[in-house]
C-alpha cells in the first residue's frame, strides 16, 4: 500500500479540479454583469468595476483559448473583459505569442487604445498568463502604457527568462541551435535568461512608477525556471506564491491560467484591493 504522503498529491489535484468545475460562476452578480461575454465591445464598465481588463496570452496561446475559464469569471463579476492576439507569425495559426516581443508589446498598444476608446476608460487593467504577463512591462516602459494602465497581474509570467530546466544552458553546446530559434520563432530567444530582450526590459528597475505590479507563481512552475524568476523588484509590487495561499493547490505552469480559480481568485483581489477578501483553498468554490 502506497503511504499516505503519496496519494495526497492526487487526491487534491481531484478535490480541486472537480470544485472548480462546480464552483459557482457568480450568478449572483448576473444582474450587473455584461451579458455577451467578453470582448463585447458595447460593454461600459460600472462605478463598482470603472476600468476594462485586458487579457494577454501566453507563448503558444491564442485570445480564446487561453481564457476559456478566466475571461467568464470576471464577466460575471462585472468586468468588462477583452483578450487579443499577438505575435502571430505568418502561416501559423491558432498559436501564437512567438514573434519577436518588443513587436508583440506594439500590438498591445493599439489594443489597449481601442478598449479604452470602446469603452470610455481613462485606465485597464492587465491580467497576462507566462510572456503575457511579461511582455506588457515593455509597453509600460517604452511606449508610454504606464500612463494608460492602473495594475498589471502576471500569471507564472517569465519576468527575468527561464532556462527550461536548463535546456537553454545546453544551446552552444549546439552549433547554430540559437541562430535557429532566433530566425524561426523570435519571441522564445527574447524569453531565454540573459536574452538581449530582457536585458534591456529590466534595465534601471523592473518596475515604472504609477502602476501597481502582482506576480502569482507557482512552485511547481516547469517552464519558469526557478520560479522565483518571475518575481519584480519594487516598491509598488507584490509577489505571492501560489501554494502560501493553499498548499493543496498542485497547479503548474499552465494550469494557473486556464483552470486554476484559486489563482483567479488573488488575481481579482489585485483589481480590486479596496474589496480583497482572503484568498485560500475555499477560494475555488467562489
Amino acid at each position: 500500500m502506497l503511504p499516505w504522503r503519496r496519494l495526497l498529491r492526487p487526491l487534491a489535484v481531484l478535490v480541486l479540479t472537480a470544485a472548480a468545475l462546480v464552483a459557482p460562476t457568480g450568478a449572483a452578480q448576473a444582474a450587473s454583469a455584461p451579458s455577451s461575454g467578453w470582448n463585447n465591445w458595447s460593454c461600459k464598465p460600472s462605478a463598482a468595476h470603472p476600468r476594462p481588463v485586458v487579457l494577454v496570452h501566453g507563448t503558444f496561446g491564442n485570445s480564446v483559448d487561453n481564457w476559456l475559464g478566466l475571461a467568464p469569471y470576471l464577466v460575471h463579476r462585472g468586468y468588462c473583459v477583452y483578450s487579443l492576439d499577438y505575435g502571430q507569425l505568418p502561416g501559423v495559426p491558432f498559436f501564437h505569442g512567438l514573434g519577436p516581443v518588443d513587436k508583440s508589446a506594439e500590438q498591445l498598444d493599439v489594443f489597449v487604445d481601442k478598449v479604452l476608446a470602446a469603452t470610455g476608460s481613462a485606465e485597464t487593467d492587465i491580467i497576462g498568463h507566462s510572456q503575457g504577463g511579461m511582455m506588457p512591462r515593455y509597453y509600460l516602459k517604452f511606449l508610454g502604457g504606464a500612463e494608460k494602465v492602473n495594475a498589471l497581474v502576471g500569471l507564472a509570467p517569465d519576468n527575468h527568462g527561464t532556462t527550461l530546466l536548463g535546456f537553454t544552458k545546453l544551446l552552444p553546446y549546439f552549433p547554430g541551435a540559437e541562430h535557429l530559434i532566433s530566425t524561426a520563432t523570435p519571441g522564445l530567444a527574447d524569453q531565454i535568461a540573459g536574452s538581449a530582450f530582457l536585458q534591456k526590459l529590466n534595465a534601471d528597475g523592473d518596475t515604472v512608477p504609477g502602476v501597481k505590479y502582482t506576480v502569482i507563481a507557482t512552485q511547481y512552475d516547469q517552464v519558469v525556471t526557478p520560479y522565483r524568476s518571475g518575481f519584480l523588484d519594487g516598491a509598488n509590487v507584490k509577489n505571492v506564491v501560489l501554494q502560501d495561499l493553499c498548499a493543496l493547490d498542485f497547479s503548474e505552469h499552465v494550469a494557473i491560467g486556464l483552470t486554476d480559480r484559486i489563482a483567479w481568485h488573488e488575481a481579482l483581489n489585485a483589481l480590486d484591493p479596496a474589496q480583497a477578501e482572503r484568498t485560500t483553498c475555499a477560494s475555488v468554490f467562489d
